[in-house]
């Protein structure tokens, strides 16, 4: 057996070098390093004692994954359709966002066995007072205060829940290692042996993970690696709605969007999320124009605002929230070289109503559409849907699922519908008018045709 030597950790970014040093060589974070036992390498195998060998793809079983639902149906949507045994998710958002409330409210409404809450944050009076505060009868929720990983597990294998909930990761710790809970080695080590868990035993485990201040789950990004599924939880400062991201999943589609409101009861879906994304108002105003985005699996319509003024002097300011900044600046670009607008020497304000980013292209249209109407005063109706990718040509370009967009805007009342030529529906909906458009100047004009 070889001998085991000395190492050093930095106990920030996880690094490892043979020698002591003030300041860690890789994140330069000064007295961080601490010493660590490297194990003694294992040796290796010789040639054919691989267990079991390759298999042919083909030969591998066409099992269906068992999903059990969580009773709560936009946090089975960002999870594919449900949590699946033995994967592992990490939820990240700010204090206070709701992350707690929604998994105890879920440890009640699940349907496939029984959960268990692991709190390293609060006591068990406090779980209970607040299981009380919403409503929620504590008689069906199995509850556990520990941060040692050894208890978790040993607890864990002992109940046999179907679901596994510790909040939070960044609280657990193993004697194994001696950095302080919330360190890069003391996440990693626990979140492995978490996994390690649920693949072995079928168990699913969510883990509740803190953020930083830029809005990034704390700790290192392997975390996000060695999970199957990461959600964020968003909110716009002052709105009660709250937006739950799916940033990866391995068992369903990534960037869905779940919908909750914060009630003294407890976090609510929102069945139709479109309604929160649009302005109330009836009445057509400059600048506001109807859209609708694909979030996951299924579409919404969203509103783009679009201010322009004159600049006051200085270079013109370009303040987007919702869309990325140089998106903005290439569509202006576009907008003036051949729709005939100039907009860069104006300040251009544009902001996408109930906190939605959009990532996709199919808002360029109406990014330009909206600018036009903010700088000439011309009123969209609100019945008017308008989607499609802006090309550097400016060609109208098809998105990805046009004809079902078009049908979640006419099942919301929309009337009219402009939108790239190859995206209209072979059959036509009824009540609904889709006019295709193949350039910027096409669609500029049907606009002041409908205005």
């Amino acid at each position: 057996m070889g001998k085991a030597q000395r190492s050093y950790v930095c106990g920030e970014c996880g690094a490892a070098t043979i020698k002591w040093q003030g300041q860690c060589p890789t994140c330069g974070e000064w007295n961080a390093l601490r010493d660590a036992p490297t194990p003694a390498p294992v040796a290796k195998a010789g040639r054919g004692h691989a267990v079991g060998g390759a298999r042919n793809l083909a030969e591998v079983g066409q099992e269906v994954v068992e999903r059990h639902t969580t009773g709560i149906g936009e946090l089975d949507r960002v999870l594919g359709g449900g949590l699946v045994a033995g994967s592992v998710t990490l939820i990240g958002g700010d204090p206070g966002i709701g992350k707690s409330t929604l998994l105890l409210q879920a440890c009640v409404r699940h349907g496939g066995g029984a959960m268990l809450y692991v709190s390293g944050e609060e006591s068990l009076q406090q779980i209970a007072l607040r299981a009380r505060r919403l409503g929620i009868d504590p008689s069906g929720i199995r509850v556990y205060a520990a941060t040692d990983i050894a208890d978790i597990i040993a607890l864990a294998e002992q109940e046999n829940p179907a679901c596994v909930i510790v909040d939070s990761v960044q609280t657990v710790y193993t004697d194994a290692l001696p950095s302080a809970p919330g360190s890069v080695n003391q996440l990693r080590e626990c979140t492995a042996h978490l996994v390690r868990m649920a693949k072995s035993k079928g168990i699913a485990v969510i883990l509740v993970g803190h953020v930083t201040k830029d809005g990034q789950i704390a700790g290192p990004r392997v975390l996000e690696h060695m999970v199957d599924t990461v959600l964020y939880f968003e909110n716009e400062a002052g709105s009660r709605y709250r937006i739950l991201r799916t940033v990866k999943n391995r068992f369903g589609a990534a960037n869905e969007l779940g919908i909750f409101v914060m009630t003294a009861t407890g976090m609510r879906e929102v069945r139709n999320p479109s309604a929160i994304f649009l302005s109330p108002q009836v009445e057509p105003v400059a600048g506001s124009v109807v859209t609708v985005i694909h979030q996951g699996s299924r579409p919404l319509l969203v509103e783009v605002q679009v201010l322009t003024d004159r600049s006051g002097g200085g270079p013109p300011r370009r303040v987007v929230v919702g869309l990325d900044q140089n998106r903005l600046a290439l569509l202006l670009a576009v907008l003036h070289r051949y729709g005939g607008i100039r907009a860069h020497d104006d300040d251009v304000f544009l902001n996408v109503v109930g906190g939605v980013k959009i990532a996709e292209t199919s808002a360029d249209l109406a990014v330009l559409v909206a600018t036009v109407s903010s700088k000439t005063d011309l009123r969209i109706p609100r019945t008017v849907v308008i989607f499609g990718e802006v090309g550097l040509a400016g060609e109208i370009r098809p998105v990805p699922h046009g004809e079902e967009r078009l049908r979640e805007a006419a099942k919301l009342g929309m009337t009219h519908a402009i939108a790239p030529a190859a995206n209209l529906p072979k059959q036509p909906l009824p009540g609904f008018t889709a006019w295709g458009v193949k350039s910027l100047q096409e669609a500029l004009a049907r606009i002041r045709e409908l205005a």
